[in-house]
């Protein structure tokens, strides 16, 4: 489980990705392609190696949707952890277009 004291995720619309860190260092990211001004398109999602079995990836994404959704935004979940993500948390489904 992911250690919320020391891990924060970070949004860098220039980049168009989050990042969570854990600490000072990138643990992973998600990023996606603004496909038009209402919808991400969230393509790849990264955990590094020496931090997987953390359950950060699920921390990272869950920001992400929360973040897209508060920004009145709607997704395309092309990333397969993405896309297993919405299926199994139903309470995004209806971020997706």
């Amino acid at each position: 489980m992911a250690d919320t004291d020391s891990t924060r995720v970070e949004h860098h619309p220039d980049r168009q990705r989050f990042e969570i860190l854990v600490g000072a260092e990138v643990a992973g990211y998600a990023e996606y392609r603004q496909t038009d001004p209402t919808v991400r398109d969230f393509d790849h999602t990264v955990t590094l190696p020496e931090f997987r079995g953390r359950g950060l990836a699920a921390v990272l994404v869950r920001h992400a949707l929360d973040d897209t959704r508060a920004a009145g935004l709607k997704i395309v979940p092309s990333c397969s952890y993405v896309h297993h993500f919405v299926e199994t948390h139903e309470e995004y489904a209806d971020l997706t277009v």
